[in-house]
């Protein structure tokens, strides 16, 4: 009778260890197919908005203001890396001129414009610029559609 229960016994050891040895071997399976799905997952940084896209040209739309009924602004840029910025603010008299140089960002996907009036960030994308605010950010809220500037000529 002792002899049936070490049989019992060694047959139970080795059929629960060869379950948890087929269970392991399973997880390293699943875990090096899962590797190998994130591996193939990396971001191409070679494509960006300033050399994939034909972004040279004029820009124009209405931003919001605070005490008028909007700001016409126009910017353009060229391929030299210049740009000129008009804001002209509805229903007054005030209009802002400038040009100047505009630097590059966010690894080639926000432009910086820096001049003697200006100083901001667009972020560029198909036919459009969107304005960033002063930390760079994308505009959130209601009115964040009428920070865009669309392109009108090539």
């Amino acid at each position: 009778m002792k002899q049936l229960w070490i049989l019992a016994g060694a047959t139970a050891l080795l059929t629960f260890g060869s379950c948890t040895s087929n269970a392991n071997k399973q997880m390293e399976s699943k875990d090096s197919s899962s590797t190998e799905i994130t591996d193939t997952n990396t971001v191409d940084t070679t494509h960006t908005s300033q050399n994939s896209l034909d972004w040279a040209g004029t820009y124009s739309g209405v931003f919001p203001c605070a005490d008028c009924p909007g700001i016409k602004t126009t910017v353009t840029l060229n391929s030299d890396e210049t740009f000129t910025y008009e804001g002209e603010y509805q229903e007054r008299d005030t209009k802002i001129e400038d040009t100047g140089k505009f630097m590059w960002h966010d690894n080639g996907s926000v432009v910086h414009l820096v001049g003697k009036e200006v100083n901001m960030k667009l972020k560029v994308g198909e036919n459009q610029l969107f304005s960033l605010d002063q930390d760079g950010n994308p505009i959130d809220g209601p009115l964040k559609d009428n920070y865009i500037l669309k392109k009108v000529t090539q």
